[in-house]
């Protein structure tokens, strides 16, 4: 009797899940939610400019017009595309390398603790210090670069997955191992999935600060990139194109949180409602 009202809240799952308050999801309102926000910023922007009157405090329109000429003459392109190939490929070293040991040290207790001290040392060390390092040991390249960028990043991702491989049911890998499934089916299709959440926690978490951290590096020895470029702004006390490049990188970071991250995460974890 009470298949009909299990029926319709599996729908309601798949076709929006509860938000905070019990609201369900819509893509529509939650797009215009964030268009307002934003519409919010720079009036607010335009308000304090208007008011400041100040050169270090350039108007929206100013910002966006300097945006228009750096595309035109290729170099925001050029440091934007030199960034994104140090974000993506030092991202993807530390989710995998991360991953990895996570796992092994939330199934393994010997190696949870023997690993321990080396996780929390590498918690606590200082990105500059990891990027000075670099720079000496291995010179001023890229590698050097997205290698700093990494192992400032890896801990971070082996703290929240390793929570993940502790947090595994065991009833349905005893379901899993029950029906003899291969060791790689019972791997993608039992235990990964309830590793998702984890995952995109560490996944976010380590966006968040591996877009920071390139800056920094590309600043200190790089000689393209964003961060080199606002270094250079930095040092012509050029507001305009400090702002420029900071909205435009700040903008392709809100893209991929909306256009990869969120539709993923909804995919994946939609097993769970």
């Amino acid at each position: 009797m009470n298949r009909p009202a299990e029926a319709s809240t599996a729908t309601a799952g798949v076709l929006g899940s509860p938000g905070k308050g019990g609201v369900p999801w819509r893509p529509g309102r939650d797009a215009l939610l964030r268009l307002a926000s934003l519409l919010l910023f720079l009036l607010l922007w335009q308000l304090a400019a208007t008011l400041a009157e100040d050169p270090t405090v350039p108007m929206p329109a100013v910002v966006f017009a300097r945006i228009g000429s750096e595309i035109a003459s290729m170099a925001l392109p050029h440091h934007l595309g030199v960034t994104l190939y140090r974000v993506a490929v030092s991202f993807a070293a530390a989710m995998l390398i991360g991953a990895a040991i996570g796992i092994a040290m939330g199934r393994w207790v010997v190696l949870d603790r023997f690993l321990d001290g080396w996780l929390v040392l590498g918690l606590n060390i200082p990105a500059l210090v990891t990027i000075i390092l670099c720079y000496i040991w291995f010179g001023l390249n890229d590698w050097a670069a997205i290698l700093a960028v990494a192992l400032n990043k890896i801990p971070t991702v082996v703290v929240t997955v390793r929570e993940g491989a502790r947090a595994i049911d065991p009833r349905l890998m005893a379901v899993a191992h029950a029906y003899r499934l291969p060791a790689s089916r019972k791997f993608l299709r039992v235990y990964l999935p309830q590793l998702h959440p984890y995952l995109f926690a560490a996944a976010r978490a380590g966006l968040s600060l591996i877009w920071k951290i390139v800056l920094v590096v590309e600043l200190l020895g790089r000689s393209e990139g964003i961060g080199f470029q606002l270094n250079v702004f930095f040092q012509f006390f050029d507001i305009a194109g400090i702002l420029a490049y900071t909205l435009v990188f700040a903008a392709v970071v809100l893209l991929v949180e909306a256009l990869a991250m969120r539709p993923m995460e909804r995919r994946l974890n939609r097993w769970r409602q």
